[in-house]
Protein backbone atom coordinates (compact mmCIF):
# COMPACT_ATOMS: atom_id res chain seq x y z
CA UNK A 1 0.00 0.00 0.00
CA UNK A 2 3.15 2.21 0.79
CA UNK A 3 3.99 2.18 -2.95
CA UNK A 4 0.84 2.81 -4.20
CA UNK A 5 0.54 5.74 -2.23
CA UNK A 6 4.04 6.73 -3.83
CA UNK A 7 2.85 6.17 -6.76
CA UNK A 8 0.11 8.26 -6.46
CA UNK A 9 2.27 11.14 -5.53
CA UNK A 10 4.13 10.61 -8.40
CA UNK A 11 1.67 10.29 -10.80
CA UNK A 12 0.62 14.34 -10.16
CA UNK A 13 3.97 15.57 -11.62
CA UNK A 14 3.53 13.63 -14.85
CA UNK A 15 3.10 15.72 -18.33
CA UNK A 16 -0.27 15.19 -19.25
CA UNK A 17 -1.53 14.85 -23.50
CA UNK A 18 -4.51 18.01 -22.40
CA UNK A 19 -4.94 20.62 -19.90
CA UNK A 20 -4.44 19.88 -15.99
CA UNK A 21 -7.69 18.74 -14.49
CA UNK A 22 -9.26 21.09 -12.16
CA UNK A 23 -11.94 18.38 -10.63
CA UNK A 24 -11.82 16.16 -7.65
CA UNK A 25 -12.02 12.64 -7.92
CA UNK A 26 -15.33 13.03 -6.43
CA UNK A 27 -16.43 14.89 -9.34
CA UNK A 28 -14.53 12.60 -12.22
CA UNK A 29 -15.32 9.04 -10.53
CA UNK A 30 -18.92 9.66 -8.77
CA UNK A 31 -20.28 6.43 -10.47
CA UNK A 32 -17.74 4.57 -8.78
CA UNK A 33 -17.81 5.88 -5.55
CA UNK A 34 -21.85 5.80 -5.90
CA UNK A 35 -21.14 2.23 -7.06
CA UNK A 36 -18.67 1.08 -4.55
CA UNK A 37 -17.59 -2.36 -6.62
CA UNK A 38 -15.16 -4.95 -4.69
CA UNK A 39 -14.93 -7.74 -7.06
CA UNK A 40 -13.53 -7.39 -10.02
CA UNK A 41 -12.99 -9.62 -13.10
CA UNK A 42 -9.84 -8.71 -15.67
CA UNK A 43 -10.94 -9.79 -18.81
CA UNK A 44 -8.03 -10.87 -20.88
CA UNK A 45 -6.30 -7.61 -22.79
CA UNK A 46 -7.26 -6.52 -26.55
CA UNK A 47 -4.22 -6.02 -28.44
CA UNK A 48 -3.95 -4.38 -31.36
CA UNK A 49 -0.46 -4.66 -31.95
CA UNK A 50 1.98 -7.02 -33.94
CA UNK A 51 3.47 -8.09 -30.49
CA UNK A 52 1.26 -11.12 -30.77
CA UNK A 53 3.01 -12.25 -26.68
CA UNK A 54 1.63 -8.65 -25.34
CA UNK A 55 -1.81 -10.34 -24.63
CA UNK A 56 -0.46 -12.97 -22.64
CA UNK A 57 2.49 -10.95 -20.78
CA UNK A 58 0.51 -7.91 -19.87
CA UNK A 59 -2.70 -9.96 -18.11
CA UNK A 60 -0.83 -11.39 -15.46
CA UNK A 61 0.27 -7.69 -14.52
CA UNK A 62 -2.82 -5.98 -14.09
CA UNK A 63 -4.29 -7.31 -11.24
CA UNK A 64 -0.98 -6.18 -8.48
CA UNK A 65 -1.96 -2.45 -9.20
CA UNK A 66 -5.43 -2.94 -8.03
CA UNK A 67 -5.28 -5.39 -5.21
CA UNK A 68 -3.17 -2.68 -3.97
CA UNK A 69 -5.53 0.29 -4.14
CA UNK A 70 -7.60 -1.74 -2.06
CA UNK A 71 -10.08 -4.18 -4.91
CA UNK A 72 -10.42 -7.84 -4.71
CA UNK A 73 -9.26 -9.08 -7.98
CA UNK A 74 -10.59 -12.27 -8.83
CA UNK A 75 -7.55 -15.03 -10.04
CA UNK A 76 -6.31 -14.13 -13.11
CA UNK A 77 -5.21 -17.81 -13.77
CA UNK A 78 -8.98 -19.24 -12.70
CA UNK A 79 -10.73 -16.91 -14.60
CA UNK A 80 -8.32 -17.70 -17.63
CA UNK A 81 -9.46 -21.21 -17.42
CA UNK A 82 -13.26 -20.43 -17.50
CA UNK A 83 -13.03 -18.08 -19.98
CA UNK A 84 -11.47 -20.50 -21.99
CA UNK A 85 -13.92 -23.38 -21.87
CA UNK A 86 -16.83 -20.63 -22.09
CA UNK A 87 -15.30 -19.51 -25.55
CA UNK A 88 -15.42 -15.78 -23.85
CA UNK A 89 -11.51 -15.51 -23.98
CA UNK A 90 -11.50 -12.46 -26.83
CA UNK A 91 -12.74 -9.48 -24.83
CA UNK A 92 -13.31 -7.56 -28.10
CA UNK A 93 -16.78 -9.28 -28.29
CA UNK A 94 -17.77 -8.46 -24.75
CA UNK A 95 -16.06 -4.37 -24.81
CA UNK A 96 -19.20 -2.73 -26.01
CA UNK A 97 -21.65 -5.33 -24.56
CA UNK A 98 -23.40 -6.08 -21.78
CA UNK A 99 -21.51 -7.15 -19.15
CA UNK A 100 -24.08 -8.34 -16.04
CA UNK A 101 -23.57 -11.87 -17.18
CA UNK A 102 -19.87 -11.82 -15.91
CA UNK A 103 -21.55 -10.60 -12.05
CA UNK A 104 -24.05 -13.68 -12.43
CA UNK A 105 -21.06 -16.43 -13.53
CA UNK A 106 -18.34 -14.74 -11.24
CA UNK A 107 -19.78 -12.59 -8.80
CA UNK A 108 -18.09 -9.73 -10.08
CA UNK A 109 -19.14 -6.29 -9.26
CA UNK A 110 -16.89 -4.73 -12.24
CA UNK A 111 -15.10 -5.59 -15.66
CA UNK A 112 -11.73 -4.01 -16.24
CA UNK A 113 -11.00 -4.33 -20.32
CA UNK A 114 -7.73 -3.34 -21.34
CA UNK A 115 -6.57 -2.28 -25.13
CA UNK A 116 -3.11 -2.43 -25.99
CA UNK A 117 -2.13 0.26 -28.81
CA UNK A 118 1.11 0.26 -28.53
CA UNK A 119 4.05 -2.13 -27.12
CA UNK A 120 7.58 -2.45 -28.77
CA UNK A 121 11.20 -1.21 -28.82
CA UNK A 122 11.80 2.44 -29.83
CA UNK A 123 14.80 3.76 -30.43
CA UNK A 124 16.69 3.71 -26.73
CA UNK A 125 13.67 2.22 -24.64
CA UNK A 126 10.17 1.00 -24.61
CA UNK A 127 7.80 2.24 -25.57
CA UNK A 128 3.86 1.22 -24.17
CA UNK A 129 0.43 2.60 -24.23
CA UNK A 130 -2.51 1.06 -22.78
CA UNK A 131 -6.10 1.82 -21.93
CA UNK A 132 -8.28 0.53 -19.05
CA UNK A 133 -11.84 0.60 -18.64
CA UNK A 134 -14.06 -0.38 -16.13
CA UNK A 135 -17.35 -1.43 -16.42
CA UNK A 136 -20.41 -2.38 -13.95
CA UNK A 137 -22.08 -5.54 -14.17
CA UNK A 138 -25.04 -3.81 -12.67
CA UNK A 139 -25.64 -0.95 -15.30
CA UNK A 140 -23.06 -1.28 -17.96
CA UNK A 141 -22.27 1.71 -17.24
CA UNK A 142 -18.20 2.77 -17.36
CA UNK A 143 -16.86 3.60 -13.80
CA UNK A 144 -13.10 4.37 -14.54
CA UNK A 145 -11.49 5.31 -18.16
CA UNK A 146 -7.71 6.02 -18.81
CA UNK A 147 -5.12 5.72 -20.46
CA UNK A 148 -0.95 6.04 -20.72
CA UNK A 149 1.60 6.56 -23.15
CA UNK A 150 4.41 5.77 -21.38
CA UNK A 151 8.08 5.86 -23.12
CA UNK A 152 10.38 3.67 -20.89
CA UNK A 153 14.56 5.07 -21.08
CA UNK A 154 17.02 2.13 -20.95
CA UNK A 155 20.14 4.43 -21.64
CA UNK A 156 22.76 3.82 -19.49
CA UNK A 157 25.31 6.38 -18.24
CA UNK A 158 28.43 4.41 -17.08
CA UNK A 159 30.13 7.85 -16.10
CA UNK A 160 33.03 7.71 -18.71
CA UNK A 161 33.85 10.75 -20.57
CA UNK A 162 34.91 11.56 -24.25
CA UNK A 163 34.68 9.36 -27.52
CA UNK A 164 35.19 6.22 -25.29
CA UNK A 165 32.67 6.38 -23.02
CA UNK A 166 29.82 7.87 -25.11
CA UNK A 167 30.69 4.53 -27.44
CA UNK A 168 30.56 2.33 -24.07
CA UNK A 169 27.21 4.04 -23.43
CA UNK A 170 25.60 3.55 -26.66
CA UNK A 171 26.85 -0.24 -26.68
CA UNK A 172 25.39 -0.93 -22.71
CA UNK A 173 21.79 1.06 -23.55
CA UNK A 174 21.76 -1.17 -27.33
CA UNK A 175 21.99 -4.62 -24.78
CA UNK A 176 19.76 -3.25 -21.79
CA UNK A 177 17.14 -2.66 -24.31
CA UNK A 178 17.56 -5.49 -25.97
CA UNK A 179 17.39 -7.97 -22.98
CA UNK A 180 14.82 -5.67 -21.18
CA UNK A 181 11.00 -7.33 -21.09
CA UNK A 182 8.29 -5.35 -22.97
CA UNK A 183 6.40 -6.36 -19.92
CA UNK A 184 8.36 -3.83 -17.52
CA UNK A 185 6.98 -0.94 -19.53
CA UNK A 186 3.54 -2.30 -19.01
CA UNK A 187 3.80 -2.88 -15.65
CA UNK A 188 5.00 1.12 -15.11
CA UNK A 189 1.98 1.99 -17.27
CA UNK A 190 -0.32 0.31 -15.40
CA UNK A 191 0.85 1.74 -11.67
CA UNK A 192 0.35 5.42 -13.61
CA UNK A 193 -3.13 4.60 -14.95
CA UNK A 194 -4.34 3.00 -11.64
CA UNK A 195 -2.52 5.75 -9.63
CA UNK A 196 -6.05 7.65 -9.97
CA UNK A 197 -8.11 5.59 -8.98
CA UNK A 198 -10.43 5.77 -6.07
CA UNK A 199 -9.31 3.65 -3.06
CA UNK A 200 -11.27 0.69 -2.94
CA UNK A 201 -13.26 -1.21 0.84
CA UNK A 202 -10.05 -2.85 1.18
CA UNK A 203 -7.98 0.43 1.58
CA UNK A 204 -7.35 2.13 4.96
CA UNK A 205 -8.12 5.39 2.13
CA UNK A 206 -11.58 3.65 1.01
CA UNK A 207 -14.59 6.72 0.27
CA UNK A 208 -12.09 9.00 1.64
CA UNK A 209 -10.43 10.66 -1.48
CA UNK A 210 -13.28 12.10 -2.83
CA UNK A 211 -11.77 15.57 -2.60
CA UNK A 212 -8.13 14.53 -3.83
CA UNK A 213 -7.49 16.03 -7.01
CA UNK A 214 -8.28 13.82 -10.14
CA UNK A 215 -5.54 13.75 -12.70
CA UNK A 216 -6.16 13.80 -16.48
CA UNK A 217 -7.90 11.16 -18.07
CA UNK A 218 -4.62 10.47 -20.60
CA UNK A 219 -1.33 10.93 -19.50
CA UNK A 220 1.96 10.74 -21.45
CA UNK A 221 5.40 10.02 -19.21
CA UNK A 222 8.85 8.85 -19.79
CA UNK A 223 10.35 6.95 -17.05
CA UNK A 224 14.06 5.46 -16.71
CA UNK A 225 13.94 1.87 -15.82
Amino acid sequence: MKKFLILVAAAALLVSCGSASKLTRGEVYAPLYNEAPVTLLVMPPINNTANVEAKDLLYTSISRPLVEAGYYVLSPILTMDILKAESAYDAELFFEAPVGQFGAVFGADAVIFSVIDKWAKQGVGISAKIRYVMRSTRTNEVLFDRSCDLFLDTRINSGGGGLLGLALDVALTAVNTALTDHIEAARKANNFIFSDIPFGKFSPLYQQDQDWKAEPANVKATVKE
